[in-house]
């Protein structure tokens, strides 16, 4: 059950607008669950509203939702309700977790293969809410109507030293979906035993990702519009890019026919590993390691992970074989790709650090496994 809680000084009669909210995440990073508790979902108009601040408008989820974020593959949406509210312009959106208590201490939590369920820590400042920066102007007796993009693959932070798992969110927003549009759909062959992610991506930067089903198909929705690239990651097979495929409200884009899936290439896996940190001091819990590499003229994201939160250490596995590349063709049934055989084993390890400048060193493993450490001035 959704209600609504609302403080300001609003009058009745002047909830003349609504808002509804859905949830989306995706798998792919190891994890066989991801559960987190959501309690509410608030919007202010002041961009630096404080907690306390009046003015919140407020969905309250009664009582408080557990989701899995790891069942919500292929356009699956975890619809958290509607409410009203009066019409501005919002600025600030707060998704709002139930903590880990005494008597319920797995609202939020973590299951990986073969180590059971431990608790994922949310540290006091999240518990005030998963905050962003919004800019929705809704008008009366028009509507706020946003998917959130709650990324578990970015937002868990594991400890080598502790076996626990930190939320540090990354939280973004996502297009309504209408109908069919905002979408691409396809279909693998030649899946490994852990199947494939698939992603689309601009410019290296992801912007949405699933796993493919047990048959290989995959749906990608909603996503922004725009021309994205297409990218196929799979443990024990070469990087797949099928670039400039293009993304519309008018209808579902399908890359290839059901009979024509796209062939995945056995490829020998090698691992990138190291340390982001602050120069003499120690680990960054917010630091992001990611492996990049080029295809033809693209650059594609193959794999990323938030380092560990005591010692700031990641690991990186990333395929030998040259990535496969074909370009999107609306005719197309079905492609040929080619293999890049000059940007085999080829990678770019990127260290980012919220408010830092981003670092990158070059690595080759065509013969061995690499080792990149970075160091961020304190």
């Amino acid at each position: 059950m959704a209600t609504v809680a609302g403080c300001g000084g609003i009058e009745p009669g002047e909830d003349d607008a609504s808002m509804r909210m859905a949830l989306a995440s995706a798998s792919g990073c190891g994890y066989q669950h991801v559960h987190v508790t959501i309690a509410s979902v608030r919007v202010h108009e002041s961009p630096i509203a404080g907690e306390n601040a009046l003015g919140w408008r407020t969905l309250e989820l009664d009582p408080p939702r557990r989701v899995d974020l790891m069942a919500m593959d292929n356009g699956v949406l975890e619809e958290l309700g509607s409410t009203s509210l009066p019409a501005g312009r919002y600025q600030q959106l707060r998704l709002v977790l139930a903590p880990n208590t005494g008597t319920q201490p797995l609202r939020n939590s973590v299951t990986r293969q073969g180590q059971g369920e431990a608790p994922l820590s949310t540290p006091p400042a999240q518990q005030r809410g998963l905050t962003m920066r919004i800019d929705e102007r809704v008008d009366a007796d028009g509507r706020l109507d946003a998917v959130l993009d709650l990324d578990a693959c970015r937002s868990v932070v594991s400890s080598a030293a502790t076996g626990g798992y930190l939320l540090k969110p990354t939280l973004g927003i996502l297009p309504r979906p209408t109908d069919t549009g905002l979408s691409v759909a396809g279909r693998l062959a030649n899946l490994p035993a852990e199947r494939a992610t698939v992603s689309l991506q601009q410019e290296g930067r992801v912007l949405r990702t699933t796993m493919a089903d047990d048959e290989g198909r995959f749906l990608l929705s909603p996503v922004s519009e725009g021309t994205h690239d297409l990218v196929v990651v799979a443990e024990g097979r070469a990087s797949v890019v099928l670039a400039r495929v293009p993304v519309t409200e008018a209808g579902r884009t399908t890359v290839v026919t059901d009979d024509r899936p796209i062939g995945l290439v056995a490829s020998t896996m090698r691992r990138a590993t190291g340390r982001i940190g602050l120069l003499g001091v120690g680990a960054i819990p917010e630091a992001l390691a990611s492996g990049l590499q080029a295809v033809g003229p693209h650059v594609i994201e193959i794999e990323s992970r938030p380092t560990d939160a005591i010692d700031g250490s990641f690991v990186l596995r990333l395929p030998v074989q040259a990535p496969m590349l074909a370009n999107y063709d609306p005719q197309a049934t079905g492609y040929s790709f080619a293999p890049d055989i000059g940007h085999a084993a080829r990678y770019t390890i990127e260290a980012a650090v919220p408010e830092r400048p981003v670092q990158t060193l070059a690595v080759d493993i065509r013969t061995t496994d690499a080792v990149a450490n970075f160091d961020f001035a304190p």
